[in-house]
């Protein structure tokens, strides 16, 4: 197993499976999000190509064996994250001029987006964020996303960030992962709107390094 960036090859090779492994993180709440999941896709897919933005390759870190992907790490300081989300504007309005989406769209998403919001605690400059880690379910028991983790740990601390976080669906088996790699509960948040259509509260869980 290979744990390597996402330059520029691997970029291009696996960049149609990221939207998959970024659903897969949270389907619930990103089903409330977007409404459209061909929507989600086309946004991710086109942060994937933009840097600096919320689900681009160079802020990801990819497991690969025998030239297939099978796992993803998506990680950002916590002071890049809200500039990282604004950065997503651009493809919105892409997207419009090629006529895939109506600004309607966006206006939904946008009311939606700002309701969920308060599922996610403030992340503060000290703090290295995971925003996915996401692996294959073929690939699942294989240790993958321990190895992913790890890196991300070792890039947090060479870095000299104090807090290791991320957010995760508190129906997420995942959760069960993170404990066991010492990863506490620092919170547990619940939005009244995205509650309502049944997305469960959120954990922001972490490890001081």
């Amino acid at each position: 197993m290979q744990i390597i960036a996402a330059n520029t090859v691997a970029k291009e090779i696996f960049a149609n499976e990221v939207p998959d492994l970024v659903w897969a993180t949270g389907p619930i709440s990103y089903d409330y999000h977007f409404a459209n999941r061909d929507l989600f896709n086309a946004i991710v897919l086109g942060s994937w190509y933009l840097d600096q933005s919320l689900f681009s390759a160079d802020a990801s870190t990819l497991a690969i064996e025998d030239g297939e992907l099978m796992g993803i790490e998506i990680a950002m300081p916590g002071s890049e994250f809200i500039s990282r989300q604004n950065a997503l504007s651009v493809i919105w309005q892409a997207l419009i001029k090629k006529g895939q989406i109506e600004t309607d769209d966006i206006a939904g998403v946008l009311e939606r987006s700002e309701h969920a919001s308060w599922l996610n605690p403030v992340i503060r400059s000290d703090t290295y964020y995971i925003h996915a880690i996401s692996v294959k379910s073929n690939f699942q028991g294989k240790r993958v996303g321990f190895h992913l983790m790890e890196n991300a740990v070792q890039t947090a601390s060479e870095k000299g960030f104090v807090h290791l976080q991320l957010d995760v669906l508190s129906d997420n088996p995942a959760v069960d992962f993170y404990r066991a790699f010492g990863f506490e509960l620092l919170a547990e948040t619940r939005a009244p709107k995205p509650s309502a259509f049944g997305v469960p509260p959120e954990y922001r869980m972490g490890i001081k390094l």
